[in-house]
This record gives C-alpha cells, structure tokens and sequence, in this order.
C-alpha cells in the first residue's frame, strides 16, 4: 500500500499510504514498484493483510495433452471463477517432480493443480464447477485432496519444479512471459513447436491461472552451438508471445538478460517515456546503470 524509498539525491519519500482508495496526483508507488532498483532505493514497504479464507478445495487434474489443460484454463476464467491457485506442469517437469520430490503424480502429457478457497458454500460450489469444465476440456482424472496434508504435498511438488528440472542438465535457464489467458492454448502449442524446431529440451510449467508461464531451457552453456539455438528459441518465444498481445515478463522483471527484447514489446514513444522517467529521477545515472534499458546518460566522472 506504501513505500519509502531513497531517490538517487538521497532524498528520502514516503509513496502511498493506508487508504484503501487514493488517486491524488501520479501513483508514483507504481512507478517504483518493479523498477528494479534504477529509480530509487525501497527502505520500507506498508502491506495489507488479509484474513485466511474459510474454506479450501484443492483439485488435481490430467490431461493427455497440454492444449487441452490451456482450455481448461481458459474455460474456467470465462466462467467467471477466479481460483486461487492454477498451476501447469507438462510432462517433462511432472517426471523430474515426481523423481525429486515422489509425492504420487499420475503419468500423464500435462497437469492443472487447482484451488479455490473462500466461503464453504462458494468452494463446494466452484470446485464442482472446475471439475466439470475440465472434464468437459478432456481431462483424463480429477481428483480433490484428501487432506490438508495431502493439499500441501502437491503445492509443494509444485514450487519444487524448477529444483527438479535443474538436475537435468548442467545449465538450466527459466524464462517468463505472459499471455491472455485466452491464449494459452496457442502459446503452449508454439514452446512445443519451438523446442522441437531448434531441438531443444524445454519444460514448461508455470502460473496458468495469470497467464504466466516458465519455459525452461534445460541446456549446457559449454555448448557453443547449443546455446545458438537456445537464444534464437528464446528470442523466436519473446516474439511471439508479444504477437498474442503478452509481455516478456510477468514476475521475474526484465534485468540485464532481457533489457534487449523490451524495445520489441514498446512503440518508440513508450519506450522513450521510461528513458524520460529514469533520466529525470536518476540524472546521473548512478542507480543501476544499464539494467533494464540503456540510456544516453552516463555515470558522472567525480574523479
């Protein structure tokens, strides 16, 4: 709700505040939050707290195909359902989770882990719902938790994806773009498509219910070649996934790795304006230079 930071002068701010609603002059919170340290210092951060929701079903389904998971999706968001968690896996990542972590995952082409939590009423209500819709997309099985226990095993066979894939090869790289959710079945069918075209190992997983997805690269950076391949891959996924009308990054943030894709997802004007903003709050350029975009500024020589 509120941040303070320390601004390249050294003048410290304080941006938000405790009001559930506020629109005097520019959110200017905003504009710090995500600016990965080129605008100003973050020294303290005001959060809102939320009670703990009533209820919660947690659902498993499997699909013999990963477009047929990007439907389910998609059709549980039309629907109007709004689950807390909606987690993809496909079949690469399920088999390096299930070796690292053996916490029961069924065989199968792809995953939605599923939750809804809230009201008793509007959980029973919206975890039959999910379970329809994701028969009637081709889910295979559906199954809930049988406890919380066993609802804790899967979130954490979950978060344990990227541990898992990183065993496979020497180098694994985890990427981040975004999507509409209305085209997940496109994006996931053209990471598929991709890592076969540049003969690649790539394991997808990823936040579904956001739109957001991980490809990850499992590669060897001592392959010269390989890692040609990799980057025309990655560049040919950025493209594409702005094509849908995504974005490059929809949590990682971009650094210095993808500042070089960020002109492709902004017009010339957009792009200027975050030049504008840095260059005004940061003149001298003392504040991460070179992260994020590169800029005409250059650090002030005091030598």
């Amino acid at each position: 709700m509120g941040l303070e930071v320390v601004t390249a002068d050294g003048t410290v701010q304080w941006l938000g505040g405790k009001c559930v609603k506020d629109v005097a002059g520019y959110s200017l919170r905003d504009v710090f939050i995500g600016s990965e340290g080129t605008l100003g210092l973050i020294t303290k951060i005001l959060i809102k707290l939320i009670p703990r929701p009533k209820a919660k079903s947690t659902l498993l389904a499997t699909f013999p195909s990963m477009q047929q998971a990007a439907e389910t999706v998609s059709a549980i968001i039309a629907a109007q359902i709004i689950p807390c968690t909606l987690e993809f896996l496909d079949r690469k990542t399920i088999r390096c989770v299930e070796d690292f972590a053996k916490v029961g995952l069924p065989d199968c082409e792809a995953l939605l882990f599923m939750e809804t939590d809230g009201h008793p009423v509007v959980v029973a209500e919206e975890a039959e719902a999910m379970e329809a819709i994701a028969r009637k997309c081709g889910a295979t099985e559906v199954t809930r938790a049988k406890d919380d226990f066993h609802a804790i095993q899967l979130a954490t066979a979950r978060r344990s994806a990227f541990s898992a894939l990183a065993r496979i090869r020497p180098t694994t790289i985890l990427e981040d773009a975004t999507v509409p959710r209305s085209k997940l079945v496109e994006m996931v069918s053209f990471i598929e498509a991709t890592a076969k075209k540049y003969d690649l190992q790539i394991a997808t997983f990823g936040h579904m219910g956001d739109g957001n997805l991980h490809p990850t690269f499992l590669t060897d950076e001592r392959d010269h070649e390989e890692m040609e391949r990799v980057e025309e891959a990655m560049k040919a996924i950025f493209d594409f996934t702005i094509q849908l009308g995504g974005t490059i990054t929809g949590e990682h943030g971009v650094g210095l790795a993808k500042r070089k894709f960020l002109p492709t997802q902004f017009d010339a004007g957009s792009y200027a304006l975050l030049s504008k903003i840095k260059g005004s709050l940061d003149p001298h350029n003392r504040l991460n230079p070179g992260k994020i975009f590169d800029l005409d500024l250059r650090p002030v020589d005091h030598g």
